[in-house]
């Protein structure tokens, strides 16, 4: 048996992070609609988990391993940006009691400046705008 199955994927896609988050996904869907079964507007998480496991298996059966090696780093990429948002904005949580942050007028890049120092000047790293904020 485990040799048929073995022929049968051959040539298929298989397992990739983006079907491992869709099947927790999946589940997570399934079972918010178990427990709120009573109420009518929760059945759309039965129907959104129902699809995206049909989707999900649509692409573990592929034969086109390019399309969905495309989707997965799509996805990889999107989960990479997330990861890095995430610690910065943890960071600078983590630096709100000794600095302020401003955005450029101009660039909209992101400048730290020590609090506590009245109204300041700020030069912006990358464009070198003057600006005047509080710290």
């Amino acid at each position: 048996m485990r040799e048929k199955l073995q022929r049968f994927m051959t040539g298929r896609y298989g397992v990739d992070e983006l079907a491992k988050f869709l099947n927790a996904f999946v589940l997570i869907c399934l079972v918010i609609s178990i427990f709120g079964g009573w109420l009518p507007v929760l059945s759309v998480f039965y129907w959104l988990g129902i699809g995206l496991m049909i989707y999900n298996c649509f692409r573990m059966f592929s034969r086109n391993v390019s399309k969905r090696y495309e989707e997965n780093q799509k996805f990889l990429s999107m989960r990479y940006r997330f990861a890095v948002k995430r610690e910065r904005m943890k960071k600078r949580f983590a630096q709100r009691r000794t600095y302020r942050f401003y955005k450029c007028p101009d660039c909209r890049q992101m400048v730290r400046v020590p609090k506590g120092r009245g109204k300041i000047c700020i030069t912006c790293p990358k464009c070198r705008k003057e600006f005047i904020r509080r710290s």
